[in-house]
């Protein structure tokens, strides 16, 4: 009974400790599709419209990173960068598929997010999927976070193709050193 009993107390401090580390919150941003951002370090949204852009520097972003690719329904890469021109916020276009994740892609990614200059980074695509994906791989290989906890941040984001967690689980496994 007592190593039961420690066992649940366990659990509920590690249940609690991992509820005080997640500061994920959602919003609703006109013109912002599933805004969802950790503390002021990153954002990550589904789609937006270049007319939004204004507004997510307002909010303090000093960058925005576009996963989608050009060739999707409704990416307007060319008018979000003339908006982000005008803005004054850096953009950074990397095209990114879900479904047939590229390393590459995501080696291009990781060096937009250490970039000093693009922090705070404001991180979407379509629907907030891959930009979550991206988010646990920076979590895991720049950051040096365990998988678990990485993953809980990345789904509280948005974060929900099992395919895509898998892939971004053997990236990160692949390039921890």
């Amino acid at each position: 009974m007592r190593t039961l009993l420690s066992v649940l107390v366990i659990v509920a401090i590690s249940v609690s400790i991992a509820a005080a580390q997640s500061k994920v919150t959602k919003e609703s941003i006109p013109g912002v599709q599933n805004f969802a951002k950790v503390e002021t370090t990153v954002a990550c949204a589904g789609a937006i419209t270049p007319a939004s852009v204004a507004e997510i520097k307002k909010m303090g972003y000093a960058s925005i990173i576009n996963l989608r690719q050009a060739s999707e329904q409704g990416a307007d890469i060319d008018g979000e960068a003339a908006a982000a021109k005008t803005a004054g916020i850096n953009f950074v276009h990397v095209p990114f598929n879900g479904a047939q994740p590229s390393s590459a892609a995501v080696d291009q990614f990781l060096k937009a997010i250490v970039d000093k200059g693009n922090n705070p980074a404001f991180i979407h695509c379509s629907g907030g999927n891959r930009a979550a994906a991206m988010w646990f791989i920076k979590r895991g290989v720049v950051d040096k976070w365990d998988t678990g906890r990485a993953m809980a941040e990345a789904t509280e984001l948005g974060f929900t193709s099992q395919p895509l967690k898998d892939f971004a689980i053997e990236y990160v496994k692949a390039h921890q050193k």
